[in-house]
């Protein structure tokens, strides 16, 4: 009986873990890329070009690498689940402050420092989930978390258009701030305290020592390398494909565009599927066949026709979900007693690419057009599955976790 009640406790509190989670990615990826569909009206607010109004998006981006670097020394020393929370609220505040701003550089700085304190989140995120679920779940667990990212993504982009389509840009802003401070409220109340970690605080040197590990590992670099690559043309794609929508010859109108971001149901499946297959397979051999199809998409979204458009831009966000779930899942479980400095790696570097690809390509667009925007991406596709071939060929089918030894 005892051993039926422990069992009991545990299934309800990993789905608890599991649930407060969700909610957690839901209103991160809300708050940072909120402005991704907006980017036209930017333009036309606020006077700027294309790739200027994507620094609204890039700004909270590169607020978050830049705040993942201070948490890579700091997030040992705080509880997992009170970071989190506290992280989760006063980026929601910032966000309601940021609706009632008319200056596009306040607008920018208010971005910056919403990354950097939502760095909280993702810093620890994964390293909580890996301390405090059963291995054997560990692939479903991450898939979950993943897809509340993707979901809070695809419903801050759809709610922010339609919004900005009849309300204006603020209104968007407001209400999204509102939702996610409800969201960071009831993650604070229901988040189970972890049982696997206790806060130390770990010395500075100690750290870079940590750090110069991890990036001299070719495991790790690897999946760092994919993961910058990965997104930079995954946010180019979805930054600039309204721009190619609402012109001739498709002139979509804004509640249409809207629609297309529901593509993000399409990256929860592949997020799912592929945590899913993980736990049965080689990640590495799997994230050849992400990587793969990710490119199968991007040639679609050069046939201008919609329903290619759509299909190919379905394929592509399915895969690069995949692609994400994969490579989050390789650095988490081999990073050992490291969790937190592998993850806030894994993350500055996943932001890193977002931001400098992600303003970049706007640049190539404007000067050359569609179709030289295409063929940048595909060279840094190309790039990172060539990546890929390595990993499958270090791992050979074997699974390492690296051990840190301290040294004082």
């Amino acid at each position: 009986m005892k051993e039926m009640n422990r069992s009991r406790e545990a299934v309800a509190r990993f789905r608890l873990i599991r649930n407060c989670m969700f909610l957690s990615g839901l209103s991160v990826f809300a708050q940072l890329y909120l402005f991704q569909p907006m980017l036209s009206e930017m333009c036309r607010n606020f006077g700027v070009s294309p790739a200027e109004s994507s620094l609204s998006v890039s700004a909270s981006t590169a607020g978050m690498a830049l705040g993942l670097i201070i948490m890579a020394f700091k997030a040992d020393s705080v509880s997992r689940e009170r970071l989190m929370g506290a992280s989760l609220l006063l980026s929601s505040l910032l966000t309601i402050v940021s609706a009632f701003t008319d200056s596009y550089s306040l607008l920018l700085a208010l971005n910056l420092l919403k990354g950097m304190v939502l760095a909280g989140v993702s810093s620890v995120a994964l390293a909580y989930l890996s301390e405090e679920v059963d291995k054997a779940m560990i692939g479903l667990a991450i898939s979950l978390y993943l897809s509340g990212n993707t979901l809070g993504g695809m419903s801050g982009r759809v709610a922010a258009t339609l919004m900005s389509g009849w309300g204006g840009w603020q209104s968007a802003v407001w209400l999204i701030g509102i939702v996610s401070l409800l969201l960071g409220g009831l993650f604070c109340w229901k988040i189970p305290a972890g049982k696997n970690f206790s806060a130390v605080s770990v010395p500075f040197r100690e750290k870079l020592r940590q750090m110069r590990f991890l990036l001299t590992r070719s495991t790790f670099l690897s999946m760092y390398l994919i993961a910058a690559l990965s997104m930079g043309i995954f946010v180019s794609i979805y930054n600039y494909l309204s721009f190619l929508l609402e012109a001739p010859p498709f002139s979509l109108p804004h509640h249409w565009v809207a629609l297309i971001f529901t593509m993000y149901v399409a990256g929860i499946i592949g997020s799912v599927v592929a945590g899913g297959l993980s736990d049965k397979y080689s990640p590495e051999m799997l994230l050849q066949g992400t990587l793969g199809l990710m490119g199968v998409g991007m040639a679609l979204l050069l046939w201008m026709q919609l329903w290619a458009i759509v299909l190919g831009l379905g394929l592509m966000t399915f895969a690069f979900f995949g692609t994400h779930t994969l490579a989050s899942r390789i650095v988490s479980v081999h990073a050992g007693q490291m969790k937190s400095s592998a993850t806030s790696i894994y993350w500055l570097f996943y932001y890193a690419g977002s931001s400098l690809v992600g303003s970049f390509s706007g640049i190539v667009l404007s000067h050359y057009g569609w179709g030289s925007f295409m063929e940048f991406l595909f060279v840094l596709l190309a790039v990172a599955w060539i990546i890929s071939l390595s990993v499958l060929w270090l791992f050979k089918g074997k699974k390492k976790v690296y051990v840190w030894i301290a040294r004082k």
